[in-house]
């Protein structure tokens, strides 16, 4: 495989996810369970019905550069 095929491909990976999180998500609502999920920094609980529980407040996201390290 090229250079070239590799790099279409990976550039490919983060839409592939965001779909597969969504259908993830959209099947575990269908199946009449809740999710969690972040906005504007609260954790929310979200039920197939729409209703959303607020759980708690959340931190920014961390913004991470490739190549830097961080503990955890």
């Amino acid at each position: 495989m090229s250079e070239d095929a590799i790099n279409q491909l990976e550039a490919a990976v983060p839409a592939l996810s965001g779909q597969a999180f969504d259908t993830a998500r959209q099947q575990t609502l269908a199946s009449g369970k809740s999710v969690l999920q972040t906005e504007d920094g609260v954790l929310f609980e979200v039920f197939p019905d729409g209703r959303k529980v607020r759980i708690k407040t959340v931190p920014p996201p961390q913004v991470v550069v490739s190549g830097q390290r961080f503990a955890i």
